[in-house]
């Protein structure tokens, strides 16, 4: 392990997304290799890539448990490029997040509100 050395700033450079494509395949089949991403991103991302019509097939794989990249394929029909429904499904789950995040963060204030109406101690 002596001659392994990685500096902080190599670890830093390392990119979070990489798009793969196969020899002879065009631009709709790609492969998005995302690093340090498990199941918690890959299901919810695959689900919001595939309700939409035009794709064809989405998929993801973990590579092994000891890495926590994933790597996400998608196959699209018609003259759609496969990196327009991985833009789109990442925007659609971030305003999914949001979305959860305001209720939570309303229901946490109504019930902060609530106890204290109540003199009641919160939390």
């Amino acid at each position: 392990m002596s001659g392994l050395k990685i500096s902080m700033a190599e670890c830093e450079r390392k990119t979070a997304l990489e798009m793969a494509q196969a020899a002879g395949t065009d631009r709709h089949c790609v492969t998005f290799v995302l690093h340090e991403e498990d199941h918690t991103l890959g299901n919810s991302l695959r689900y919001m890539i595939m309700k939409n019509p035009e794709v064809e097939f989405c998929g993801y794989t973990t590579t092994h448990p000891s890495e926590s990249k994933i790597n996400l394929r998608i196959q699209t029909r018609g003259a759609l490029p496969a990196v327009e429904p991985f833009q789109r499904g990442l925007n659609e789950l971030m305003n999914v997040c949001q979305h959860v995040l305001g209720k939570f963060e309303a229901s946490i204030k109504e019930y902060k509100d609530q106890k204290a109406s109540r003199n009641e101690s919160t939390f």
